[in-house]
């Protein structure tokens, strides 16, 4: 039994979502070009599963200021210094975590991601 809607309708596995709203994402999202209510993010799914999460950074110093105080953020000490540290110049970047026992776990169809990790945790296993 497939639970994967974009399986089901489209046949296909291995899926992008781009675009999420920007009130979804972090403040340092960078928002999209033509549409603030967006941002230059992504994620990708397979078999229904998120495996990886991206996006474009906010680069400027004084953009990502407004966008912090939009989310209601307090800048504190780190912040602060990494809001300086953009003023000596930042190049437009981005990053994406991926999520390595959940892609190791859907692409062996195991039952369990735990199966999937050499340390798994829960509430019941803290230490390996």
């Amino acid at each position: 039994h497939n639970f994967n809607p974009c399986h089901n309708r489209y046949g296909v596995d291995l899926y992008f979502l781009d675009r999420f709203p920007a009130a979804a994402r972090p403040f340092y999202t960078m928002p999209a070009p033509d549409d603030p209510d967006y941002s230059n993010s992504y994620d990708i799914f397979l078999r229904g599963e998120e495996i990886c999460s991206g996006a474009q950074r906010i680069h400027d110093p004084s953009m990502l200021e407004e966008a912090i105080a939009a989310k209601g953020v307090a800048v504190g000490p780190a912040l602060s210094t990494y809001i300086e540290s953009m003023r000596y110049g930042m190049p437009p970047h981005g990053g994406a975590g991926i999520g390595l026992e959940r892609l190791v776990f859907l692409y062996l169809n195991l039952d369990n991601v735990r199966k999937a990790s050499m340390f798994p945790r829960d509430p019941n296993r803290c230490s390996p």
